[in-house]
Order: C-alpha cells, then structure tokens, then sequence
C-alpha cells in the first residue's frame, strides 16, 4: 500500500505511542507531533477509511495490520539511520531529523543495503 509521507509519520506516532502507553488518543497524537486536533482527527478519518487503524467508541485509535507493517517499517528505519547517522559523530538531534526525512525517500533495496553493512559493522566489532 502507498501513502503519503504524513500517514507514515502519524503510523509511525501511533506505534511509538502505543509503546509508552496503554492508550492512544487523538489528543495524544496531536500533542506528540504539535499538529491541532482537528488536522489530526482529519488525518485518523482518512487512515481508518484506508484500513490503516480502527478507532472504538471511546476514541482509542489501534493499527490494524496494514496500518503497522507500515509503522513498524518507518520505526525501523528511523532507528537505523539516526543510529547510523549518530555513530558517524552527527549530533543526536539532528541524525534524528535527518532520519526523519530519509526514512520516507530511501528505497528498500538501499535500506536493505545499509541494514547488510549495519549487521557487518557490528559482527566486526563484536568479534574484535
């Protein structure tokens, strides 16, 4: 499935939030990304219409599966690349930002690539 860079990044909020708390609310949303809640109840409509999150009677907002392989993806590129980005001496701060841009335009063969070296770099160290 395709979706815009913003569904990602609201996906990708759903699951990090969903980590931390038991709950997850619009307003939960809205506050972790300083969005209104309007734009972002707007944001939820068109992802339930997708098939992306379902939300119950009492505004809990939950991924269904499509919703979190495409979480999961973005998180787990996000996490390798500001990782990468911090051990090449970038700043947390901005190897964060950086990966959030990178983690929507960067093809999965080169994701691929990187998560191979990754892996290299690490069984290289661990066996030194």
């Amino acid at each position: 499935m395709k979706i815009q860079e913003s569904a990602e990044n609201y996906l990708e909020t759903i699951l990090i939030l969903s980590r931390r708390k038991s709950v997850v609310r619009a307003i939960d949303i809205a506050n972790e990304l300083g969005f209104s809640k309007p734009s972002v109840s707007v944001a939820m409509k068109n992802l339930r219409l997708k098939g992306c999150i379902s939300v119950d009677r009492d505004g809990a907002i939950s991924l269904l599966e499509p919703g979190r392989a495409i979480a999961e993806k973005i998180y787990e590129r996000h996490t390798l690349i500001s990782g990468w980005l911090t051990a090449m001496g970038v700043s947390p701060k901005t190897a964060a930002e950086d990966a959030c841009r990178i983690e929507h335009v960067i093809s999965s063969e080169t994701f691929d690539a990187l998560k191979r070296h990754a892996s290299m770099m690490v069984a290289a160290v661990q066996d030194a």
